[in-house]
């Protein structure tokens, strides 16, 4: 089990226990304190007792070469993620075992989670916000219609052959790593219980959108390039051009948040409104700038960007 906790040692108690409280219990556990500005160790000393769990302690070189880091150093045949904020059901290591161990040529199983700190996604799904419509295949993974959730088990003979995570991504590693393993011809399986509790907090990773956008782009074009050939490539260019176009339109509110209004409505007016209200909007922003940044600060009574 791989355990980044960056910035969570204030959460990392709940994360250990429950993996402490796995109806399986033949785990090992690495926590990865990779630089982190809080006290990852003094949060680990509670569980240091317990010999299944160990302490990695490294310089800061982001989530992707934390988890890296922490599976070099790993000795099971599968690793399986659990962020340092987050935390799995009971049942989750048996269940997650028995999909993998079931066929030798399934490369990563995933699962569904259930949200919660946030209050507005609490108790909800992870699937009703992400869907996850079967079959699990790179076409559907590339188009979102499938969307693996981290929280996942992966063949360590597969992830090897990978190379791990790209270290030089800062966001949507996981998802690089999954569309990867499919394209080699890994197959993917999925649990559709909620065995992992997906906690939302302000200032996390997946609150980035633009950080995320940008990594979205990457990670598109290097797709793009690496299935040149296969009738995939058209997918992801396809998505390249979308993610590019929702980051055109991330950099323009920004601009209009930051006192720009004019530079941001620039950025927007080129980009498809594919809402009615916002084409209503548009017009009234471009007449009335001032008017812009209020706007989008009421965003959740608008539709959301396209996309």
């Amino acid at each position: 089990m791989i355990v980044p906790a960056y910035g969570v040692a204030h959460l990392l108690a709940d994360a250990l226990a429950s993996l402490q409280a796995q109806t399986r219990g033949d785990w090992e556990a690495i926590v990865v304190d990779d630089g982190a500005p809080d006290d990852v160790a003094g949060a680990f000393a509670r569980f240091a007792d317990d010999d299944r769990v160990g302490l990695l302690q490294t310089d800061n070189g982001g989530l992707a070469t934390a988890r890296n880091r922490a599976a070099a150093i790993a000795r099971a045949p599968y690793l399986a993620l659990l962020d340092g904020d987050d935390a799995w059901e009971p049942d989750y290591v048996a269940t997650m075992l028995a999909a993998i161990e079931a066929d030798p040529e399934v490369g990563f199983v995933t699962c569904d989670a259930s949200y919660f700190g946030l209050a507005d996604r609490a108790g909800e799904r992870f699937s009703r916000f992400s869907r996850q419509d079967p079959p699990l295949t790179l076409e559907r993974v590339l188009r979102r219609q499938f969307n693996i959730f981290v929280g996942c088990i992966i063949r360590r003979e597969a992830f090897d052959a990978m190379g791990g995570f790209d270290g030089a991504l800062r966001s949507v590693e996981d998802f690089d790593l999954w569309a990867r393993l499919l394209a080699a011809g890994w197959r993917g399986g999925y649990v559709a219980a909620p065995l992992v509790r997906y906690r939302r907090r302000p200032g996390s990773l997946s609150s980035n959108e633009r950080t995320m956008l940008a990594c979205e782009q990457a990670v598109y074009a290097k797709l793009a390039a690496m299935l040149d050939g296969r009738s995939e490539a058209a997918t992801a260019r396809a998505m390249l051009a979308d993610v590019e176009a929702r980051a055109a339109w991330a950099e323009g509110e920004a601009l209009i948040l930051s006192g720009e209004a004019r530079a941001g409505l620039r950025k927007l007016s080129g980009i498809e409104q594919r809402s009615l209200r916002w084409k209503l909007a548009m017009p009234v922003m471009r007449m009335m700038p001032a008017l812009a940044a209020p706007l989008l600060r009421v965003r959740p009574r608008l539709p959301a960007p396209p996309r």
